[in-house]
């Protein structure tokens, strides 16, 4: 496949070239404007599911979910009140069991291989809600980490992007998905690739959406991101994290950096923030995924050459707006994959929000492959 960039149309093409704020400011700013002050046991393996109608019932060995929520009688779980285009398709509910946790999925039926739409952090499955109608007749699979969304949070847990590629592996196996076409957005990258670097066979193709897997020239590590991940800084994160206040404010400042605040974003922090506020909280992921990203980054650094080698189609389409997953990082990307295609488009870090009919009619006319 010939080497495709493609620049969607847009009157200025943002270059990466955004003010960097360095850790100091962020805690000046903290001081600043803050100021300093389940009940049910899992089986032993398969899908556990609840349901209120239909009960559990048991497939193959394994307990699945076999209820479906229909636009017209969805009764959505909290966080799902914060968007409702989502609504707009069927799906069923399952509860995946990974060692004694359970990893919340949702199916929705359709054609083709599946998409597999993941999350970085610290979101979940409902920065989808507003691409997912637009993607009618295909088959989809979205699901949140263990530590996200409506998935069990444990507490004494190691939370790592190794770990995330475990989730993958068990939502897949446990829905009995052959061929897929991964889509990862954010922290979710390196997940995806590695996954797709072990398990070619499985992929039909793969789609990145303002992401990073390795070292690049242009990446840029969020602000809070960096001060988490900086093991200097243990005990006062530890500690910053515990505040509510202190906590909530850093979120939201590092989501405005992002453009959550920005006109048409006004759900995306609220569905975010509830997370960290909730018990169990999100935290403890955030903390260990956080604390992990240094070395992911390594290790995936040293696997760079074997995406040189990596035959699947890739489509690779960015939110050229973004200040820290930029076009040059889009960029290192293509270069990297041989097989890849970029699209830049007028939108910020999440274009699945900000563009989502567009992103699903690119997602839709993705080139797949069966070949094993």
């Amino acid at each position: 496949m010939v080497n495709t960039l493609v620049f969607l149309p847009t009157e200025t093409l943002y270059r990466g070239t955004s003010k960097h704020y360095s850790i100091v400011k962020v805690l000046e700013q903290v001081y600043y404007t803050v100021g300093v002050s389940s009940s049910v046991s899992p089986p032993a393996g398969g899908i556990l599911s609840f349901h209120p109608i239909h009960g559990v019932g048991i497939q193959n060995g394994v307990f699945m979910n076999t209820s479906e929520h229909l636009p017209q009688h969805a009764s959505p779980l909290q966080e799902d009140r914060q968007t409702s285009t989502v609504q707009e398709r069927s799906y069923t509910e399952h509860r995946i069991l990974r060692g004694a946790s359970t990893i919340y999925a949702r199916h929705y039926a359709g054609t083709g291989p599946a998409l597999v739409l993941m999350h970085g952090f610290p979101d979940n499955l409902h920065i989808y809600d507003r691409l997912i109608p637009y993607l009618r007749g295909r088959q989809v699979i979205t699901f949140d980490f263990l530590g996200w969304g409506s998935s069990d949070k444990p507490m004494d847990y190691p939370y790592t992007s190794k770990q995330q590629e475990g989730d993958l592996q068990a939502v897949l196996d446990a829905l009995g998905v052959e061929q897929v076409v991964l889509v990862a957005h954010d922290a979710s990258g390196p997940v995806a690739i590695n996954w797709a670097l072990d398990h070619p066979e499985r992929v039909s193709a793969l789609v990145l959406l303002n992401t990073y897997y390795a070292d690049a020239p242009t990446l840029r590590i969020p602000e809070v991101i960096a001060l988490f991940a900086d093991p200097a800084y243990a005990a006062l994160t530890r500690a910053m994290a515990r505040e509510p206040n202190v906590a909530r404010w850093l979120l939201t400042w590092q989501g405005e950096q992002f453009g959550a605040a920005a006109p048409g974003q006004g759900t995306l922090l609220p569905t975010v923030l509830h997370q960290f506020a909730d018990t169990p909280s999100t935290f403890p992921a955030f903390i260990h995924l956080t604390s992990d990203l240094q070395a992911t980054l390594r290790a995936d650094t040293q696997r760079l050459p074997e995406l040189k080698t990596f035959a699947r189609p890739v489509r690779i389409i960015f939110g050229a707006d973004d200040p820290y997953l930029n076009p040059g990082v889009a960029e290192h990307f293509h270069e990297a994959f041989p097989t890849s295609e970029l699209f830049l488009l007028p939108k910020g870090h999440w274009p699945q929000l900000d563009g989502p009919e567009e992103v699903a009619r690119l997602l839709l006319s993705v080139p797949v492959t069966t070949k094993r």
